[in-house]
């Protein structure tokens, strides 16, 4: 690595991506409660923490230095490309954008976005018209925001792996399954048997792939992130 050209120090880079795919974001799920500014702010953490290392300073690059010039001396460690890791560990030497796990990556952060829009759709709308949110991605999963999170920050994780990101991703795993449960318990007072039928014919975070009945919803109560 010795005479490599560092091509990182692009602070610039950091906060217009950040700040793009954050209002991105935003734009989908318009946060109004705590717990919704939470679960969107840890979020917003892992982005920061991703492009800092995608764009400022490659820490995670630094850290393997040793081992990644070891196994792989013909690699510029310090080129900005060589960040795609799984590509070069898995010795895709051409544009690493035209990569399968490149490709893989933006399948998954695309679907998880197009995911939170259509979630956030319904969920405005059940939350208008005070009744549960169970139609679209609704009728499938009961947390589909939660889980666009997840598929988003994984898809970066396949893209530009580092090892803040990879600690950071189950942590906030953990706490969306927190924030899920303590919206079913609120959602058990506020809708009763509703909600409660509503839990047993759809999963929380793995769709169920069959058609299932209509869902009762109590038309006085707002929808599962109510207030």
């Amino acid at each position: 690595m010795s005479g490599a050209t560092p091509e990182y120090g692009l602070w610039s880079l950091v906060i217009v991506n950040s700040v793009i795919f954050i209002i991105f974001a935003f734009s989908f799920t318009k946060p109004r409660t705590k717990r919704d500014w939470r679960s969107f702010g840890a979020f917003s953490a892992f982005l920061v923490a991703l492009f800092t290392e995608m764009y400022g300073f490659p820490l995670t690059i630094y850290l393997m230095s040793g081992w990644l010039t070891s196994r792989f001396p013909e690699v510029n460690w310090l080129a900005h490309e060589s960040g795609h890791l799984p590509e070069m560990l898995f010795g895709w030497r051409a544009n690493p954008h035209f990569g399968p796990f490149h490709w893989m990556s933006m399948l998954l952060i695309l679907g998880g976005f197009l995911l939170l829009s259509s979630a956030w759709k319904v969920l405005y709308t059940a939350q208008r018209l005070r009744t549960l949110a169970t139609a679209g991605p609704y009728a499938r999963m009961r947390h589909p925001q939660y889980v666009a999170f997840i598929v988003i920050m994984l898809g970066f994780l396949v893209q530009w792996p580092t090892l803040v990101t990879v600690i950071m991703f189950p942590i906030l795993i953990y706490m969306y399954v927190r924030l899920a449960r303590r919206e079913e318990r609120e959602s058990l007072v506020e809708f009763g048997d509703s909600y409660r039928f509503y839990m047993r014919e759809v999963p929380a975070f793995f769709p169920r792939m069959h058609d299932g009945p209509q869902f009762p919803a109590h038309p006085t109560h707002f929808s599962q992130r109510g207030e």
